[in-house]
């Protein structure tokens, strides 16, 4: 989960998601994942498996920023965000191995 993502930021580089390579714009921060630490996993069913289905959400906030550190939990961030959502888009992709 990235957050206070700068609202001039039209884009994120390629592999923005990678913690160990400072591609996120200034000021955006990274926080950790149900795996414990910060960084994007990638999609991973079971081989043989359905598609799963990955959502990504993009939310506009009311504030400047959300109080974060690196070790917020997404049900913090996902508690903060109900208070100051503004508006939501979302995107899902499917993926099978």
């Amino acid at each position: 989960m990235v957050v206070n993502i700068p609202p001039d930021a039209t884009e994120l580089a390629l592999g923005a998601g990678n913690p160990k390579a400072p591609k996120l714009p200034p000021r955006a921060l990274q926080t950790r994942t149900d795996y414990g630490v910060p960084g994007y996993g990638g999609p991973c069913p079971p081989p043989g498996d359905h598609p799963h289905r990955y959502l990504f959400t993009v939310f506009a906030v009311g504030v400047d920023s959300l109080q974060a550190t690196a070790d917020t939990s997404a049900a913090v961030i996902g508690f903060q965000l109900h208070f100051n959502t503004l508006a939501k888009a979302a995107i899902m992709g499917l993926y099978k191995r």
